[in-house]
Order: C-alpha cells, then structure tokens, then sequence
C-alpha cells in the first residue's frame, strides 16, 4: 500500500492485482456497517484450491489460505463484547481450514511431524470459537461435501451453541456432470455423506446449491438432479442456471451447449422440487418449539419479529416484550414455503 501511495504521489496511475498466496488480512478488525448489531461474519480463509471447472473464485481470489486462529477468536470474543449473539465463520471452503503456522494451506500429510502436533483443523477451531461464549451461536459456511469430516460433525453435536445446520452444496444429482464440474465426489458418494449427517444429527438442517443446464448436461442428468433433491430433503437451496465465467475451465474446455430456454425450464423444475419438499419439511415442524433468535422486524408486519431456527429457517412471531437479539422459544402454529410461523412460549 505505501508503494502504491508513493505512485499516486508522483503521479502515476497504482494498480496492483497480483494475489499474494500468503495474506489473510487476519489482524484486520472490519467495521461492520448497517450491521443489525445482532449478527455477524468472520472470514476464516481466503481464496480456495478446488478448481470446479464452472467457479471463477480461484482466478480471482488467489489459492486458499487459512488465518491464524487466535485472531479469529480474538474476533468472536470482540463481537460478543460488543453484544452480537450469532457469528458465521465464512471461507469458499470453510471446512478444509487448516492452520500450521503459516498462511497458504497444505494437506495435513504433507506437513512436517511438529506442523501436524501443533496444527488446527476446522473441527478444532469451531470448538475454539463455540467455547468463546456459551450464549453465542456459531455458524458456518460454505461446505465443500469433501470435507464434512465425522470430526465435525460430532463438534456440532457436542456443543449446543453450534448451529444445526449445514450448507452442503450438491450442484448437480448427476455423476457424469459432476465429473465434468470437477466437483470430485459422485452421487453415490454425496448421499451416502448426507446420509451420515442425518446419522450423527438426525435434527441437522441441510441445504444445497443446484445448478442447472451445465455443459452437455442431458434430460437423464436432469433427472438425477430431481430424484437427487427428492432423496435428500434440502430444507432449501440456491438454485441457477449454468451462465459461463471466462477465464473458468469450464469456458476453455466445454462448449456451453444448452439453450438457455432449456435452462430455465430445468430450472424451474428443479425450483418446483424444492417448494415441495420446503413445504412438507416446513409443515413438520408445526406443533413443534423452536429457539429462535431474533434478527429484526418482520418485513410485512411491523408488531412481528423474524428470527432464525438453528437449522437457518425463518421464524416469525408476535413482538410481544422481547427484544432484537434476544433468545426466545417459539411455538410453530403454521408454515409455508420459505417460513415458520407461530407464538412465544
């Protein structure tokens, strides 16, 4: 930064896009701007090694690297001092974090014997942030399915504060498109993960991302993708259509081949599948108490509050004498779609 100050200075125009395989800006404390004062985010890595052949992170943001966990605690126990009562620990993969001292990420087999004794994987630092304070709930995202290690899983279960909750993304039902995705798992593989979820947590709440029209993709691989969200009951997902992104694998290697007509009708399908199964989740749960923490006025009705359920859903409920950022149990009187509705207890 001064290098580029002293340019400006004399005159000349600053540029700098190189990406440095070793900064993670951990001893920066951000300021949180239009911030709910409830609810907050802490980047856990930079950048991302897995190379989907469809995602343009890695051109972008450089190769994954993790930041030093004590500053990431640092950071949740500065939120809970300012009164946040929810953090999201946030990565493009936060699940392969791994920190050994240094900043760019390597696989644990190839760390020294000493870097392997004092390293922290993503288990270790979730138990580290969910210990900062047992009011505080933890959250995090996104997953790669790769590595949902049983390590975390069995964290989550032991920590009542770590949210139920797992973003798990699927992008396609399909084996053969998956490969083409470079995605490195098969269907087979990815219900059998998701089943050992629901094994370990059978209350955990499971979402995905869908995409839909990806490169040679067939009406058969479009169908998997149904039968695939059918199987797996996502309580939601974010749903696309295949738009190409230069610079990707995908825009040098794979002809984008299916009209976009055919895009949007899959997607809709896929969109179709998912209210389904969102609406039969959703209806389950009426009857049901949750612990809801509140987030901020509801939007259609100024005398309600919205919060979320630890499997991420929204809650709606009437005001009553509870504040923004309280914890409350709520009663499930009725759902829909995308929401749970129901009274205080």
């Amino acid at each position: 930064m001064p290098i580029l100050l002293r340019e400006v200075e004399d005159g000349h125009k600053a540029i700098n896009v190189m990406l440095s395989l070793e900064e993670t800006y951990a001893e920066i404390q951000p300021t949180r701007l239009n911030s709910n004062g409830v609810t907050a985010f802490i980047s856990i890595t930079r950048g991302c090694d897995n190379m989907c052949s469809f995602c343009v992170v890695p051109f972008t943001r450089g190769r994954e690297r993790s930041r030093n966990p004590e500053s990431i605690v640092a950071e949740a126990q500065d939120l809970v001092n300012k009164g946040y009562k929810e953090v999201t620990l946030l990565g493009q993969n936060v699940d392969s974090y791994l920190w050994y001292g240094g900043g760019a990420r390597k696989d644990f087999d190839k760390l020294t014997a000493e870097e392997q004794a004092n390293s922290v994987s993503f288990a270790n630092l979730l138990e580290m942030v969910a210990q900062v304070d047992p009011n505080l709930r933890v959250r995090f995202s996104t997953s790669h399915p790769k590595d949902i290690h049983d390590e975390v899983l069995f964290v989550m279960k032991k920590y009542e504060n770590v949210a139920k909750h797992i973003h798990f993304p699927a992008q396609s039902g399909s084996t053969r498109i998956l490969e083409k995705m470079n995605r490195t798992y098969t269907r087979e593989w990815y219900v059998n993960k998701y089943n050992r979820i629901k094994e370990i947590l059978p209350e955990c709440g499971v979402s995905s991302d869908i995409i839909t029209g990806f490169c040679s993709e067939t009406e058969e691989d479009h169908q998997d993708t149904l039968s695939l969200m059918r199987e797996c009951d996502f309580e939601f997902s974010y749903m696309y259509f295949y738009s190409e992104r230069p610079g990707t694998l995908a825009a040098r290697k794979y002809e984008d081949d299916i009209p976009e007509e055919v895009k949007k009708r899959r997607l809709t399908e896929v969109i179709e599948i998912q209210h389904e199964v969102s609406r039969r989740l959703n209806a389950a749960q009426e009857g049901e108490v949750h612990r809801v923490l509140i987030e901020m006025q509801s939007k259609k009705n100024k005398d309600e509050w919205m919060g979320r359920n630890e499997q991420n859903i929204k809650v709606i409920f009437p005001k009553g004498n509870h504040q923004m950022g309280d914890y409350v149990n709520v009663k499930i009187e009725r759902s829909t779609t995308t929401s749970l509705i129901g009274v205080s207890v």
